[in-house]
């Protein structure tokens, strides 16, 4: 969801207004494919010479095809793994909307909502030479998609509809492409928080354990916990954990151990750390603490692969604040904050060996690289890459 610094809007206009995240994906790892419906190649991988420590890879950039200014698809560039530097590559045309994207776990698709009113997600298939070929859309039964996610089995495509306040679900047969969908589960309750105006799904995302996923409403200042039926492809709720009346919860990102997850709340600009129990699939919040940015409507956190250090983006300031992650993931403690070199950072990503952290900057229409040092802390990598509506970077392994 996007919103203005001052004032703040009605939600479902401010998700109306902006858009737009991206997720990565394992190029080298795909599987040949037949010739593509659409050949306009990719950046290719460039593996190190022998000897050489650095090595280029891709990068997946979703945008917004309906903004003023926005892409025209799902943005492509490569990364240089050592210093960051980002080269800008062609366009996988036919897809609309193209807000977020998420991977198959065997690399050779990647997924894209279409976050519109006519919600929907969109397979495309990537070929190790950098040709691809769009498999198709389906509908998602709701409105304004923001989020998906693969399951780890790789069979089941989860959405969550931000405008509508539903989650949903979509098989993946064996080529990659969807099928129709097999769920669709409104959040009708609890009641919407004060000028939330109805229940806002913004991310549904699968446990570590494999056996939960979770949706993260905004409207509902909720996380629903639900229990897939793997052989179905139906959602059945388990739990719930409730967040601060107002809080408007966005984005959940785990902690590599599995036992704590950690909460952007954007309407009251916190960071909230969960305790989580795989077994029973039971989200438990804290309080909310500080984002260092006074009004800063977070976006998102990521934690580096070591569970070492956590980075929040702030919309307000264009910031990034970091955390040192404490307790075996169950405190996070605030270190600093430091511009992020954009205009209304929305996502966040990083490398797989986390040693870069990548921002999505919608409003500057750039993304911008930072190295991690062995502190955590972020140094500049690089110029800013000029992206159409950046509102996702991931970077691909």
């Amino acid at each position: 969801m996007n919103a203005a610094p001052h004032p703040r809007p009605a939600l479902p206009s401010r998700r109306s207004l902006l858009g737009g995240l991206l997720a990565g994906a394992a190029l080298a790892a795909a599987p040949a494919l037949a010739t593509p419906a659409h050949a306009t190649p990719r950046p290719a991988a460039t593996p190190a010479p022998p000897g050489s420590p650095t090595a280029t890879r891709p990068l997946l950039i979703g945008t917004y095809t309906s903004a003023e200014g926005g892409g025209t698809g799902i943005g492509t560039a490569t990364y240089d793994t050592a210093t960051g530097a980002i080269t800008p590559g062609p366009v996988i045309t036919g897809v609309e909307n193209p807000s977020y994207l998420a991977l198959h776990p065997s690399g050779g698709t990647v997924y894209a909502v279409a976050e519109q009113d006519a919600g929907a997600v969109t397979a495309v298939a990537l070929a190790p030479d950098g040709t691809y070929e769009v498999l198709g859309t389906r509908p998602t039964g709701g409105s304004g998609p923001t989020h998906l996610s693969v399951h780890p089995s790789g069979r089941w495509l989860l959405s969550a509809n931000y405008s509508s306040g539903s989650v949903a679900v979509h098989p993946i047969a064996a080529d990659g492409s969807l099928g129709e969908r097999t769920d669709l589960v409104t959040h009708s309750s609890p009641p919407p928080g004060p000028g939330q105006n109805g229940p806002h799904a913004h991310q549904i995302v699968t446990a570590p354990d494999g056996g939960h996923v979770l949706a993260v409403d905004l409207g509902t200042d909720t996380v629903y916990t639900y229990r897939l039926d793997e052989s179905a492809g139906t959602l059945t709720e388990v739990s719930r954990a409730a967040l601060a009346p107002g809080s408007g919860p966005r984005h959940l990102t785990f902690h590599p151990g599995g036992r704590f997850a950690y909460l952007a709340c954007e309407l009251d600009n916190t960071t909230v750390v969960c305790a989580y129990d795989p077994d029973s699939g039971t989200l438990t919040p804290g309080v909310g603490q500080s984002t260092g940015s006074g009004t800063g409507y977070p976006a998102q956190l990521v934690v580096t692969g070591d569970g070492s250090y956590a980075y929040l983006a702030n919309r307000g300031p264009n910031s990034l604040t970091r955390y040192a992650v404490e307790d075996a993931g169950a405190a996070l403690r605030l270190l600093d904050t430091v511009p992020v070199g954009g205009d209304w950072p929305r996502q966040l990503a990083l490398s797989p060996d986390s040693s870069l952290l990548f921002a999505a900057n919608q409003r500057s229409s750039t993304v911008t690289a930072f190295r991690i040092g062995s502190d955590g802390s972020l140094t500049p990598a690089g110029d800013p890459l000029p992206a159409p509506v950046a509102v996702c970077v991931l970077p691909l392994p």
